[in-house]
């Protein structure tokens, strides 16, 4: 099931960043050759209206190929080589716009129907609401047990708790505690006691920290202003991350262990799953933004790269030489291919010790 979510999430996000691009050509009177899923060799395809649209054996992302945008055909009024620099540059970064409307509609449509939220300011509002283990401490009564954040608090002592301050006063005062978890879906029971660590002082403690989270709903035109607002923060967020990748990629030459390839987005897709609907539309809002910026970065064969080379084109005045761009970008395709499969692998050996042990 899990393999179904992840390729029927990745068919939403390329198809609705091709799909930028396609609309943007045709519209600016451009022609398109072929609108692809997936990169070749190819499985299946129709033409249609002069578009050919294929299904292909890669499926780690998709294509439009467009009438002369590796060079030629300079002679045909439709050919994207032969089109002013704004022209050209309105197709490039129509991809990445659309997964940035797209997130922006998912989040909106989350808050509409009920996001999750860490409640504060909102606790009135929300329904559902559970409290959720937010942070571990090393060494801790609940460390030693195998408490891992992300876990729900079903009961203590088999209480149901309905508010964050009556489970801490409890704790306060408890002994031994036999504690049951939600964990993505399983129930797993733990017992434990409260012990003073070199943080708490004089107080025993579990070694966990609480948040409260519930669903919260809002007006319509509150949930586009939130979405709004969600959208903008992540991007900012995003950025910051793509800036500290790049940093230990030319520092290091290493990639940072919490990059995910192929394998990890799947796996962190079906425990995202496992959590509701309302979590997968997050989800795929995130995934949506960090495609938007992974495209736009200046690197031969991302929308980012065609755009730069259009870039230089208008500051020399004069045409690049097509044979040195197209081999800039098969170059920069094939390094990204090399990098993938790179973390693909290292995400393969994390599956592998995680199923196995070791």
């Amino acid at each position: 099931m899990t393999i179904i979510i992840f390729i029927a999430l990745l068919l939403i996000l390329v198809l609705a960043h091709e799909w930028g691009h396609f609309f943007a050509a045709r519209r600016l009177g451009v022609g398109v050759e072929e609108f692809g899923f997936g990169f070749p060799p190819r499985a299946w395809s129709r033409v249609k209206n002069g578009v050919r649209y294929s299904l292909n054996w890669l499926p780690l992302g998709g294509f439009v190929k467009l009438k002369g945008e590796n060079g030629g055909e300079e002679s045909a009024t439709d050919s994207f080589s032969v089109q002013k620099a704004w022209k050209r540059s309105t197709i490039l970064v129509a991809g990445v716009g659309m997964n940035v409307v797209l997130a922006f509609v998912l989040l909106s449509i989350g808050f509409a129907v009920g996001t999750p939220t860490v409640l504060e300011n909102d606790a009135q509002l929300a329904s559902d609401v559970k409290i959720v283990i937010s942070q571990v401490l090393p060494d801790s009564p609940a460390a030693k047990v195998g408490v891992k954040a992300g876990d729900e608090i079903v009961t203590v002592n088999n209480e149901k708790f309905t508010t964050l301050s009556s489970l801490q006063n409890y704790l306060k005062q408890a002994g031994s505690v036999e504690v049951k978890l939600n964990r993505e879906g399983k129930e797993v029971v733990v017992n434990t006691k409260p012990e003073i660590l070199p943080s708490s002082g004089e107080r025993r403690v579990l070694g966990v920290g609480l948040m409260q989270v519930g669903l919260v709903k809002y007006v319509w035109y509150e949930a586009v202003w939130r979405g709004a607002q969600a959208t903008g923060f992540l991007l900012v967020e995003i950025a910051r991350a793509f800036g500290n990748l790049i940093s230990n990629l030319i520092v290091r030459g290493s990639v940072p262990s919490d990059i995910a390839g192929p394998v990890g987005i799947a796996t962190m897709t079906g425990q995202v799953a496992d959590l509701g609907w309302r979590y997968l539309l997050q989800f795929a809002a995130l995934l949506s933004l960090n495609l938007a910026w992974l495209n736009i970065l200046p690197f031969p064969a991302l929308d980012g790269g065609r755009l730069l080379f259009v870039i230089i084109e208008k500051i020399r005045g004069k045409v690049n030489n097509q044979k040195i761009e197209a081999i800039a970008h098969q170059i920069g395709f094939g390094l990204l291919m090399l990098l993938v499969l790179a973390i693909t692998y290292r995400d393969l050996v994390k599956l592998g010790k995680g199923l196995w042990g070791g």
